[in-house]
């Protein structure tokens, strides 16, 4: 199984790259993930995403619907998409820590 290393400790990874373990997830992961997106620096509308996908996450255990996602950070779809190049279930999801979507986000 693929993993990655962050400040030292092994992290497991799906055969896509999301993390195994939810509870494994720390800044320093999502800003790794982010490099490997080709996503430069992790604003702060990056985070109000990424902690809007943990907190709901952490809530029901599922990622939001894409629309409850855009009416809650405020953001359309298109610049989450702006953010997270490869959209808002593997880019944003994966650097948020949550396993990957079975269906739309």
């Amino acid at each position: 199984m693929p993993c990655i290393i962050i400040d030292g400790k092994e992290i497991e990874l799906d055969d896509d790259g999301f993390i195994i373990e939810p509870d494994e997830w720390s800044e320093d992961l999502a800003r790794a993930f982010a490099a490997a997106e080709g996503i430069a620096e992790l604003t702060g509308d990056h985070w109000k995403v990424i902690n809007y996908l943990r907190e709901y996450f952490e809530l029901f255990q599922i990622a939001p619907m894409i629309r409850n996602l855009c009416k809650e950070t405020g953001f359309t779809l298109k610049y989450i998409y702006e953010l997270f190049p490869t959209g808002p279930g593997k880019g944003a999801c994966k650097l948020a820590g949550l396993p990957k979507p079975t269906g739309c986000v």
